[in-house]
């Protein structure tokens, strides 16, 4: 039979000693060496070599289960999120342009999603299967249940060596309760006090065993409504816009309802129904339309109100989604004779959320057409709840698996622990949105068809009672349809791994490890015929062109790795790992290398050092996407400065500015992408100054060659201007002619007579160039105070020395840590002090982001600062009763009286302000 050490038992020996500052993981402690402990042999994350000792080469960052409770967080990402180590920008659940506004997602050192591996148990995950902002896939964070986690495990740098494409920024190892020993209950219930969140959380986990088997359970259910933008002051209305501050009679309003007879004027009914320009019948145009639109004026040049619209069409957003999710984990293992052991592993999930989304009830005309009676004009409407019959959210539907079955053993000899197993993930999603049907919304507001004028001109009389008329639900019912879109990810493997003791050397044993892995990975887009680019069979859906896609890859690898001791205080470690790709793609093969070595000149000092090259396979949204049609808001950023104006303007980037024109751009992906490579290197120290106080510090630098992304369209605008005039906002010379220019303006189409915007394209290309560079520092101090109590104090630091990328070989290097139009921070911090006395616990977690560049990218804003408590008490041998509150001192985002768009603030920062949860947790 084969002997077990518990799990729990050997990692509460590693995280107790070994748990750095802001969960960064520390030396060992031993009684009389603290760098040097030995117990049980591990893997830990970023080696497939079992070692005694809990330090290695490379630094690994560990967060457990009981930490992600006592921090007060319900989420895994929004755990992961506030360690130091994630110093690149992600959206919330607010960021619904993003196309994942139901994903969750960490970002490891500002280089993107996609570039850090995602693991479960050490087995790679299926990715959302949108991509997230509309560029790479990467693993949706929500599909993991909290209460199943008992620890993360974070490698921060390079590792493709180990674990083979995407590993460029890090890995993420989730591993999941095993060997688990009784039952525990656990129930949380909380909400915000500004409004919405109510939020309530159940937990059961536990395990049993025998002589020869275990099995571990854990089971979660999370219910949370949604908070919408009306139940927080700073987003309510369109009031709220810095730039009304001192002057709110000069508020421009979302355009509820609006005739431009296109180059004279802006036309609504008298009392009479004759369509006038006059202001002294806007009111009661606006009223006959909806009660909630009122007269506004349109820029600050208007001498009088002369547009009809919605200050509070904004507040319905909702900028926490709804969600309704049950998840589990079964667990288990079983001895097969005295040599081997079966295992399994499975966790799967469903979830139902909710999003709202204020533009799914904007009708607005994609081009103008001709009336007979007034000439060429254009018009829109938008729909309030009380014409709609109350909010219509977008639902998701999400279902995640992932299983692993497997056998493990020893053999020759017993020298050697041999692991062979398949595993298979999968996710699917199914989005249900109501929006209009194109053809009965246009014929409802602007009459049917009539033809065409000599120059293609759609000809119909404008329906100026309904335009201008109060609409009902039926009609809305009547005016619109539920379209669904689907999509699925999966991957599946097979992996053996070996590792054990090779020879001796005089200085210690020669271990190695072996890893053979093959697998196939597919993805598909299916989303609603109505919806396509190329369906041309009527009932189209209004202002949505779906992104289509789908198709399939198989891997291959092998990978060899040695662990060399070189002296008895020096050893060195080297892997390395050959990947094959069968897929549409230019990449092929790819092999990737590391070295490390681990010097401990005195027993509580450890120097070490990694040099690794990594890579990444083209995502395989940017291989099989299909072109897709889209109309899209652009801000003409080159028009404004011409005209003289900043393109931060409100009269740039106000929805009834001139400069903001709607655009038909295509999307498509390239089949012709290679591989993304990259060198990771990290230098440091862990040194135990005493028995209670360690100290780490690792310097890293991570280069990043051909990475893959399509362009944002307001960074594309911006560089479109800087190349057409030469110049920046900030006056810095631009070189019209470089290959980046030559790119950015081939983009980009305008009509020779009137100068607007015709066309934008965008696909997916291999940039040139990124780099970053940092350190990481952590402290940890323990004090046992005697009838005080013991306190915990663990500290985390990241600065960004530097984050520089090239788009094209030639092109000057870009400073993004210091370039304003850049938003990665450049620093983190996160801090914890723990407090244990009797059957009393407090918790302070707090964490520090670092300040980012303005909107108007002229200077940079305030940091930001946040402040997590808890408190728990044990009130009866099996019962803990604790309290935790998120955001303390209710600190939103910071002050940019700049951000002139709304949601008036960087979608990093998260609006939702305090939380206070209670949780009662009951062991059995």
């Amino acid at each position: 039979m084969i002997r077990r050490t518990p799990l729990a038992v050997t990692l509460s020996i590693i995280l107790t000693t070994a748990s750095g500052a802001g969960h960064a993981q520390t030396a060992a402690s031993a009684q009389d060496a603290p760098g040097v402990t030995e117990m049980d042999k591990v893997s830990v994350t970023g080696s497939r070599i079992a070692r005694s000792q809990s330090e290695g080469p490379s630094p690994v960052t560990v967060i457990t289960g009981e930490e992600l409770e006592k921090q007060g967080f319900t989420t895994v990402r929004d755990a992961l999120v506030t360690i130091n180590q994630s110093t690149g920008d992600v959206g919330t659940d607010m960021d619904q342009t993003g196309g994942t506004p139901n994903g969750q997602f960490v970002n490891l050192r500002g280089i993107g999603p996609g570039y850090t591996l995602v693991l479960l148990n050490g087995k790679r995950m299926a990715n959302y299967p949108q991509a997230y902002d509309f560029r790479s896939t990467a693993v949706n964070l929500a599909s993991i249940p909290a209460g199943a986690v008992a620890r993360i495990e974070i490698l921060s740098g390079g590792a493709s060596a180990i674990y083979g494409s995407d590993a460029v920024a890090g890995v993420i190892n989730i591993i999941t309760k095993s060997d688990y020993q009784g039952d525990q209950f656990r129930v949380r219930a909380g909400t915000s006090t500004g409004g919405g969140g109510d939020t309530g959380v159940f937990q059961w986990s536990g395990g049993k065993s025998g002589d020869r088997w275990s099995v571990t359970y854990a089971l979660e259910y999370m219910a949370r409504e949604a908070v919408m933008a009306s139940q927080r002051d700073f987003l309510r209305d369109e009031y709220q816009n810095p730039a009304y501050r001192g002057d709110p009679d000069a508020a421009t309003a979302q355009q509820g309802v609006f005739l431009n007879n296109v180059g004279n004027a802006y036309l609504w009914p008298d009392a009479n129904g004759v369509l006038t320009a006059s202001p002294d019948a806007l009111a009661g145009a606006c009223a006959g339309a909806d009660p909630r639109y009122t007269p506004f004026r349109s820029s600050a040049s208007a001498t009088a109100p002369d547009r009809c619209g919605v200050f509070d069409y904004v507040s319905r957003y909702s900028i926490q989604n709804a969600v309704s999710q049950v998840s589990g984990l079964v667990s288990g293992n079983v001895d097969v004779g005295d040599s081997a052991q079966a295992y399994f592993n499975l966790m799967a999930s469903e979830s139902k959320n909710k999003s709202y989304n204020k533009t799914m009830f904007n009708w607005y005309m994609s081009n103008n057409v001709y009336d007979p009676a007034i000439g060429v004009v254009s018009a829109g409407r938008k729909l309030t709840p009380g014409q709609t019959g109350g909010q219509a959210p977008a639902e998701y539907k999400e279902r995640a698996l992932s299983v692993n079955v497997g056998m493990r053993g020893r053999m020759f000899g017993d020298r050697f622990d041999w692991d062979a197993s398949l595993s298979h993930s999968r996710y699917d999603l199914s989005i249900d949105r109501r929006f209009f049907v194109t053809q009965r919304v246009n014929d409802y507001f602007l009459g049917p068809l009539q033809g065409h004028t000599s120059d293609g001109m759609e000809i119909r009389s404008v329906q100026v009672g309904r335009l201008f008329g109060p609409v009902d639900a039926q009609t809305f019912n009547d005016l619109s349809t539920v379209f669904t879109n689907k999509g699925d990810s999966n991957i599946s493997n097979a992996q053996f791994v070996m590792n054990g003791d090779l020879f001796d050397l005089p200085a210690g044993t020669v271990k190695m490890a072996a890893v053979l892995e093959a697998g196939r990975e597919t993805f598909n887009l299916d989303p609603d015929v109505r919806t396509r680019p190329d369906h041309a069979g009527g009932e189209n859906i209004f202002n949505w062109t779906a992104i289509t896609g789908g198709g399939t890859r198989n891997r291959y690898a092998l990978g060899l790795e040695f662990g060399v001791p070189l002296l008895s205080t020096l050893d060195a470690s080297m892997a390395g790992r050959y990947d094959r790709y069968d897929d549409q793609s230019d990449v092929g093969g790819a092999f990737t290398w590391q070295a490390g070595l681990e010097w401990r000149p005195v027993s509580s000092l450890l120097l070490r050092a990694t040099h690794a090259t990594s890579f990444r396979a083209p995502d395989m949204t940017f291989l099989y996407s299909g072109e897709s049609s889209n109309f899209y808001w652009l801000t003409d950023i080159y028009r404004c400065r011409v005209d003289g104006l900043h393109p931060s303007d409100p009269l740039c980037t106000s929805g009834s500015s001139d400069y903001y024109d709607q655009v038909q751009g295509t999307y498509s992906g390239n089949r012709k992408l290679q591989e993304e490579t990259g060198t990771s290197n990290t230098v440091g120290l862990v040194w135990d100054v005493a028995r209670n106080l360690s100290f780490s510090a690792d310097w890293y630098d991570i280069k990043l060659e051909g990475a893959v992304s399509d362009l944002d369209s307001d960074f594309l605008m911006d560089q479109y201007a800087n190349c057409l005039l030469g110049t920046t906002v900030a006056g810095q010379p631009v070189d019209g002619g470089s290959p980046s220019c030559q790119f950015y303006t081939g983009l980009v189409a305008r009509d020779p007579d009137t100068g607007t915007i015709t066309r934008y394209a965008s696909y997916p290309v291999n940039q040139s160039m990124m780099r970053t560079q940092g350190v990481d520092t952590s402290l940890r101090w323990s004090l046992d105070a005697g009838g005080l109590g013991t306190f915990d104090l663990r500290l985390g630091y990241t600065i960004v020395t530097k984050l520089e990328s090239q788009l094209f070989a030639g092109d000057a290097l870009i400073n993004e840590r210091d370039d304003l139009r850049y938003r990665n921070f450049r620093s983190k911090t996160n801090w914890q002090v723990n407090w244990n006395r009797d059957d009393w616990q407090a918790t302070v977690y707090g964490y520090r982001w670092g300040s980012l560049p303005n909107f108007a990218n002229t200077g940079r804003i305030a940091p930001y600062v946040i402040w997590n408590a808890g408190i728990a008490k044990k009130i009866l041998p099996q019962a803990t009763l604790g309290l935790n509150v998120n955001n303390v001192f209710n600190t939103f985002h910071p002050r940019d009286d700049s951000y002139t768009n709304y949601p008036y603030f960087y979608r990093s920062y998260s609006p939702l302000g305090r939380q206070i949860y209670a949780e009662l947790t009951y062991d059995f």
